[in-house]
């Protein structure tokens, strides 16, 4: 009878190793959409960052310390030592498939709890947007100072230059990313969401004059895949491709916008328009 016990014991623990149900991030961990992470970061080479267009395309976002996963599938390269997980999380609803290196999140075998959300003040989060004026800009990225770890997690085979190193580590913030950051992961992480975010402000019809006028300290102006967020009366900041977070007059950047764009109440991927979102 001990015997079994113990049989049945070990066959209950080697089961809940190999197909856990859940994990969890204690530290800020990236969020691909292939478990190709090795080829990603390293390439044939193994010195290499795979580029599409100058961007990590793989990159979906940076989940924050507390972010609870979902194991959907385990992705096991035993001839290197590497166990990638397919996951969802609620700190990402959107359509895809997506991984993490299970090297860096903990294994859990209950439903972790969420992550605990905290709105930091309206002048922290306009203080954190100011700060990281200057950074690059990061297809996926939303922890602008990068993740120095991935250098051990994936060697380099020979010494990199500044530009790759940053790349390695993930350096920088997407537009959305921009704003995820400063609001500490409590605003939604795409764009796409964005649009929807917080209620809209009555814009459409008016003159670039009485835009500004309407328009309050991080109120969102949003366009198709790209999203621009008001730092006071005459200030603007985003994150560009090959320009990084970079500030604008206000005036400037609608002029720039209205080129192509008319303002519109409601956002819409199918016109040619703008809106302004106030969500805090």
């Amino acid at each position: 009878m001990r015997f079994r016990l113990l049989l049945l014991i070990f066959v209950i623990s080697a089961l809940r190793v190999h197909s856990q149900p859940y994990c969890y991030a204690e530290d800020y961990v990236p969020v691909l959409n292939t478990y190709d992470f090795f080829l990603v970061f390293g390439g044939n080479d193994g010195s290499t960052v795979r580029l599409k267009n100058g961007l990590i395309a793989e990159m979906e976002f940076i989940a924050l310390p507390g972010t609870a996963f979902k194991v959907h599938e385990v992705i096991d390269f035993g001839d290197r030592g590497l166990k990638y997980y397919k996951v969802t999380t609620d700190d990402y609803d959107y359509k895809g498939d997506f991984y993490v290196d299970s090297r860096m999140v903990k294994d859990m075998y209950s439903e972790p709890p969420k992550r605990r959300k905290f709105v930091p003040k309206k002048e922290d989060i306009l203080s954190e947007l100011n700060r990281l004026e200057g950074y690059p800009y990061m297809w996926g990225g939303n922890k602008a100072d990068g993740l120095e770890f991935m250098l051990n997690y994936y060697k380099p085979k020979k010494s990199l230059s500044d530009e790759t190193r940053d790349l390695w580590i993930l350096k920088g913030v997407d537009c959305s990313g921009l704003l995820y950051q400063a609001a500490n992961g409590c605003t939604p992480r795409n764009t796409s969401s964005l649009a929807t975010f917080g209620r809209s402000v009555d814009i459409e019809g008016k003159s670039i004059e009485e835009i500004i006028a309407a328009l309050k300290p991080l109120d969102l102006i949003v366009l198709k895949g790209h999203v621009v967020i008001v730092i006071d009366e005459n200030t603007v900041i985003e994150s560009s491709p090959g320009i990084g977070v970079h500030k604008t007059g206000i005036r400037e950047r609608l002029e720039k916008i209205e080129e192509t764009m008319s303002p519109s109440n409601e956002f819409s991927k199918q016109g040619k328009v703008f809106a302004v979102r106030r969500w805090d």
